[in-house]
């Protein structure tokens, strides 16, 4: 390992085995045992299958993580991505030396916080005061050292009415708060980062993300797993793509996730329902139909950045108002590209349509999410559709006139000349 690489992964597996919970049965700790006593290789790693959750499993054995392959250097920011099931939780553990692996080895240099679960190494029974101290005195800390921090980690967790409280009695959001404050301030060499800032509010993420990004500054290692795209592409130069416990991708953060969204993402371009008991929306509102309906010569043709699209939704309305559709069509990273609303309309009981016209060459190539409003009096929100729709944008190269992935949240074609 040189000298400014802080962590190596070679060649790491984890193996577990399904079912009923515990080391093993007699008859395989024998065959374990006499294995390691001659000098060969424990029988049971040569078996067990992918972890693919989806797929039916006749072996005892599944792999967690196989063969993982990675280093980072000093001052890298590491972000890991995959669906659930991934294998991301469990590559923070063996990084985290909270457990070890099957198979492989790794190498750190440094002090390691770790922030994996609400209530990471905090004691129920102390108060936030005293688990301040034990943590600090677990990462190596002398008392004066923690003492020096302690006012600025009780402020930017802000519990300070309740900082010596058993912390059993915090919430979920006070106890991550707290816990945060104490990963990041009492400056570990590596921070690690699950998806435990899910947790708090808008605002605490906000303020998780810029202390991070402050850590990084100074030189420290980052390594935040998060099903947060756009939380991932702000922080993260570096980011690993894990599925099925094996490694897809490492590289640059907007490659990587990009390719993982291609592959993940699932298009939905149409949803109906001809029953209004199984339709969603409420007592006031049910929505019928969500479409999008690219120009394309034929049917079997991709949507691209050159087809026009409507984008058409059928509701039933139960009480007369007045009532807009806000219409936010996102990348899903989280990133709004456009809202647009209609007018506030006077509307009586019964089904209506909404039309939603999307020029050519307006959309960039990417990947698209639509959440749908229905506003009563452009004020109260009646019914709101999460990720009605999801589509893809494609671009089609076209000779002498493509120069491969164009910037911009938008690509429209505008009147710019050169004389």
């Amino acid at each position: 390992m040189n000298r400014d690489t802080v962590i190596k992964v070679e060649n790491v597996s984890k193996q577990y085995r399904l079912g009923q919970v515990g080391s093993g049965t007699l008859s395989h700790d024998l065959k374990r045992w006499w294995a390691v006593t001659r000098g060969k290789e424990d029988p049971f790693l040569k078996v067990g299958v992918k972890n693919d959750r989806t797929q039916k499993v006749k072996s005892d054995y599944a792999w967690a993580l196989k063969d993982i392959n990675f280093h980072i250097e000093q001052g890298d920011t590491l972000g890991i991505i995959g669906k659930n099931g991934a294998g991301k939780s469990t590559l923070l553990k063996l990084l985290s030396r909270v457990t070890s692996p099957t198979l492989g080895q790794i190498k750190i240099k440094g002090r390691i916080a770790s922030l994996l679960e609400v209530g990471t190494g905090f004691h129920p029974e102390l108060t936030g005061r005293e688990n301040i101290y034990l943590n600090g005195a677990i990462l190596g800390m002398t008392k004066k050292e923690i003492s020096s921090k302690f006012d600025e980690i009780v402020a930017f967790a802000g519990v300070e009415l309740y900082i010596d409280t058993p912390v059993k009695r915090y919430s979920s959001g006070m106890y991550v708060r707290l816990a945060f404050g104490v990963a990041a301030h009492l400056e570990p060499e590596i921070l690690i980062v699950d998806e435990v800032l899910a947790v708090g509010d808008a605002e605490f993420q906000k303020k998780c993300l810029g202390k991070m990004g402050d850590v990084a500054s100074h030189g420290r290692t980052i390594i935040f797993v998060s099903h947060n795209m756009q939380a991932v592409q702000s922080l993260c130069k570096t980011t690993l793509y894990l599925k099925a416990g094996e490694v897809v991708e490492i590289g640059r953060t907007d490659k990587v996730i990009n390719n993982y969204l291609r592959r993940e993402v699932k298009n939905q371009m149409s949803i109906s329902w001809n029953d209004e008991n199984e339709a969603p929306g409420n007592d006031t509102l049910t929505l019928m139909s969500a479409e999008i309906v690219p120009k394309v010569a034929k049917e079997s043709d991709v949507m691209t950045v050159a087809s026009e699209t409507d984008m058409k939704f059928r509701f039933i309305l139960r009480k007369p108002m007045s009532l807009n559709l806000s219409l936010h069509l996102n990348t899903p990273t989280g990133l709004c590209i456009f809202n647009v609303s209609t007018a506030s309309v006077p509307l009586g009981i019964g089904e209506h349509e909404s039309i939603l016209k999307i020029p050519a060459n307006l959309l960039n190539d990417d990947i698209y999410t639509i959440r749908l409003l229905f506003v009563k009096d452009s004020s109260s929100i009646v019914y709101a559709a999460e990720e009605l729709l999801t589509f893809e944008v494609a671009d089609i190269p076209r000779e002498g006139n493509w120069f491969g992935k164009w910037e911009g949240a938008v690509r429209p074609q505008l009147d710019f000349s050169l004389k």
